[in-house]
């Protein structure tokens, strides 16, 4: 018989030596100030923040918890990039004001120039009254108004004459609110209206010839009247435009003074454009300036919108953006009420986003929040594209949403950020043909990092960091020693250390806790310990209730005799972030038949893909083995006892294939002994996930059954390297009370489960007694008694 390696205790958990830690006490330690394990991660964010050109933009991946906002908070930090930066304004367009005009001017000078404009409006509200109420003014308008007042009554005064030497009177009829000049005959020395003119022919006073010639003459004098009424308008139109070129003169030079003051400090092009019209735009409304009780509303046209305000920012901006939607990230276009129902903006009404807000520098955004809003990743792509950000209105759950208003677009200058998952990664990289071009540079964080003994005292200088942050006790070299184990576990390699640090950092926290509890001033080992005992309890309910069905025998796990056809597998639970193991009976039964391995998790829909491929594995290997000369000629079930949810992976492929070999030789399997590893078409052992968590599952059930110092557990070979058992099965095993063994092939394993040699293949067939022999007997007696069976060819 083969030999069988068993685990020595040295070999089951790696210890943390005291002496790999090179200080004395924590003091020593310089606080963690630096990203440990992460070097791949670091040299792609490095890339990604120094190249400028397009679509540099990062994707950093991996999982929560190892050190992804922390690593690039910490770069952005180091960058320390001095730049450019500019303050974005929105002004009124006063040509068209559904179209505000963008300006751009260095940082700190937008708030300067909103000020010089609201001193400007200031000083022309003061300004503009006291020259229309000077002396000098006052003089020269009633100059025009006499001049072309005089022009005005003489016409009427000619007319007038005109009117009463042809026996008639100018006077004026009300009509409801307006008045209009009429001619009225003048009869018995008074004027008369037309309709008393009937009266008086009743009357015999007047007769039909005279009130004919009358109304001819009114007739004619009206039409003159309408030329001198025309020439009277004419004179007003010229009158107030005098005025008009009156109050330019005199108020433009004090206007157009102010105006320049502010050209002088603000030598942009943009805005001497702007200012020109702002001056043209006081020229066309002085009447406003004039008003003594004028609102401050009434000169909003002439306010400033800063929307991006640098005059406090002295490095490139870094912004973190944790509610990416639409309106936080790319702005908006408030509206506000005139009345109830009506809603209206204009330029104040613009507000930036945290794109325009970093513009010149970085913004980080997670991806999975972003994608999950409404309109985001179609407009962000756009931007990146185009380099050019074009503020509107979105809004999906409100019914109008549409703004009149157009903004001149933006161009930025932002590197974007974003932190996710794997598969949120690879999705978008194969569906969508932007990602790729604009998300160039990939930053993948790892899980683990190789355990040697720079990366042990970096441990130690996280752990100090988190103590100098929060105030934590100190702890000692063995507490950090058990943190460095506990990481180990974690990672789930011996020669790992684990680099999920959010996992690590609670554990330090808690480990303070406990030690607070026993009054001590330091951590020390055994409150690491307590730390992690008291973090499972908390999580190990659903563990400790089938653990309780298997000692009360509810869930039937043998852990002493033998047994054909039957053997103990191990599975592990997944509860979330909590893992545990404990075993499952597996059982096969063989008959005569050709439906070959008949997989009951699959026939009840119980079983995953990755499960079911272990089992037609399994089939292959046994056909490779015994079916070479002759038809396998059975059926064999196989089945997870008491299993009644859906499994999944292929850890117990090797033991499915002992219970089938144990129940075609007949060979009874040792019930002390659980098995774990997949099987490949050769029959070797593959390795398996975890591993630590099944042994300690079957260590449980066999010390609440009772410790006999012949259980143990059978594991590949290839997975000795991730052993990091708990302490107490160390001590077992050192006391010969538990067993591990370790495994490379199929024939190994089944010699260890029945006691007898499993059997060499020669030319006349397998050895005499082994258990190949004995299961290429039974299939030769399936194929011989089913040939019996077969029809006769008609």
């Amino acid at each position: 018989m083969k030999k069988v390696k068993e685990l020595k205790p040295s070999e089951l958990r790696w210890q943390c030596d005291p002496k790999l830690l090179r200080f004395k006490n924590l003091k020593e330690v310089s606080s963690c100030e630096w990203i440990i394990g992460q070097p791949r991660a670091i040299d792609a964010i490095k890339l990604g923040l120094n190249v400028k050109y397009p679509g540099y933009n990062i994707f950093i991946t991996g999982p929560v918890g190892t050190g992804r906002t922390t690593a690039i908070t910490k770069l952005l930090d180091d960058l320390k990039v001095k730049g450019e930066l500019k303050d974005l304004l929105y002004v009124n367009n006063f040509k068209n004001p559904d179209m505000p005009k963008l300006i751009e001017l260095p940082g700190g000078k937008g708030k300067k120039f909103r000020r010089a404009i609201m001193k400007l409006i200031r000083n022309l509200k003061t300004n503009i009254p006291g020259v229309f109420g000077s002396e000098e003014y006052q003089k020269r308008k009633q100059k025009i108004v006499e001049k072309y007042g005089n022009q005005h009554r003489t016409l009427l005064r000619d007319f007038e004459k005109q009117v009463e030497q042809q026996g008639l009177k100018l006077t004026t009829i009300q009509m409801g609110p307006y008045v209009r000049p009429a001619i009225v005959p003048v009869i018995e020395g008074k004027p008369t209206s037309l309709e008393e003119t009937q009266a008086l022919i009743k009357e015999g006073k007047l007769t039909e010839e005279e009130h004919k010639k009358i109304i001819e003459k009114i007739r004619a004098l009206e039409v003159d009247m309408a030329k001198i009424y025309n020439q009277i308008k004419e004179i007003q139109d010229t009158a107030s435009t005098e005025l008009e070129k009156l109050n330019e003169w005199m108020v433009k030079p004090v206007v157009a003074n102010l105006v320049d003051d502010i050209k002088n400090k603000f030598t942009e092009d943009k805005i001497t454009a702007y200012l020109n019209e702002v001056l043209e735009a006081i020229l066309s409304n002085l009447e406003k300036f004039l008003k003594k009780d004028a609102k401050e509303a009434e000169f909003r046209e002439y306010s400033v919108n800063v929307m991006v305000d640098n005059s406090e920012t002295k490095d490139v901006p870094i912004i973190f953006e944790t509610n990416p939607s639409y309106k936080n990230l790319f702005g908006t276009i408030e509206r506000q009420a005139l009345m109830p129902g009506v809603m209206t903006s204009d330029f104040l009404n613009i507000k930036a986003g945290s794109l325009l807000r970093a513009n010149g520098g970085y913004l980080i955004v997670n991806a999975f929040d972003a994608l999950s809003e409404a309109g985001v990743w179609p407009a962000l792509k756009r931007t990146l594209r185009n380099g050019v950000i074009d503020i509107q209105v979105f809004d999906p759950f409100y019914m109008f949403t549409a703004s009149a208003l157009k903004p001149e677009p933006i161009s930025i200058d932002v590197k974007i950020i974003m932190i996710g998952s794997q598969w949120l990664y690879y999705l978008l990289f194969q569906q969508d043909e932007d990602f790729k071009k604009i998300f160039k540079v990939k930053a993948d964080f790892d899980t683990v990092m190789d355990k040697n003994t720079r990366n042990i005292n970096e441990y130690a200088s996280f752990v100090k960091s988190i103590c100098a942050a929060e105030s934590l006790l100190p702890f000692s070299k063995e507490a950090i020693a058990e943190v460095v184990e506990y990481s180990v576990r974690v990672a789930g390699r011996r020669s790992k250390l684990s680099t999920r640090f959010n996992v690590i950092a609670d554990t330090v926290r808690e480990s303070d806790y406990w030690a607070r509890q026993s009054n001590r001033k330091d951590v020390r080992g055994k409150d690491v310990e307590k730390a992690i005992q008291c973090w499972r309890k908390r999580m190990n309910m659903v563990e400790d209730k089938i653990q309780e069905m298997i000692e009360n025998d509810v869930l039937m796990i043998s852990t002493k005799g033998k047994a054909v056809g039957q053997l103990n597998g191990l599975s592990v639970y997944q509860m979330g972030n909590y893992a545990f193991g404990r075993p499952v009976r597996i059982t096969a039964k063989t008959s005569l038949g050709k439906a070959g391995i008949i997989n009951i998790e699959r026939e009840a829909n119980l079983g995953g893909r990755t499960y079911n491929k272990g089992v037609l594995i399994l089939s292959g290997f046994l056909k490779s083995r015994y079916a070479q000369h002759q038809p396998m000629a059975i059926d064999a079930t196989l089945g997870f006892e008491q299993s009644y949810s859906e499994i999944d992976g292929d850890s117990a492929s090797s033991a499915e294939v002992y219970v089938i070999l144990s129940a075609l030789s007949g060979a009874p399997l040792n019930q002390e002994l659980a098995v774990t590893g997949s099987v490949n078409q050769n029959g070797e052992i593959q390795a398996i996930g975890g591993v630590n968590e099944k042994i300690e599952g079957f260590f449980e059930v066999c010390k609440a059954k009772g410790l006999t110092g012949s259980q143990g557990v059978i594991i590949p070979a290839s997975n000795i390297e991730d052993l990091m058992l708990k302490q107490e099965i160390v001590n077992a095993v050192t006391k010969k009370k538990f067993r591990i063994f370790a495994v490379k092939t199929i024939d190994e394993g089944i010699e260890l489960l029945t006691g007898v040699k499993s059997g060499r293949k020669t030319k006349p067939g397998f050895e005499k007694d082994s258990i190949n022999y004995r299961v290429a007997q039974k299939l030769a007696e399936y194929a011989k008694k089913m040939k019996g069976y077969a029809k006769p060819e008609k």
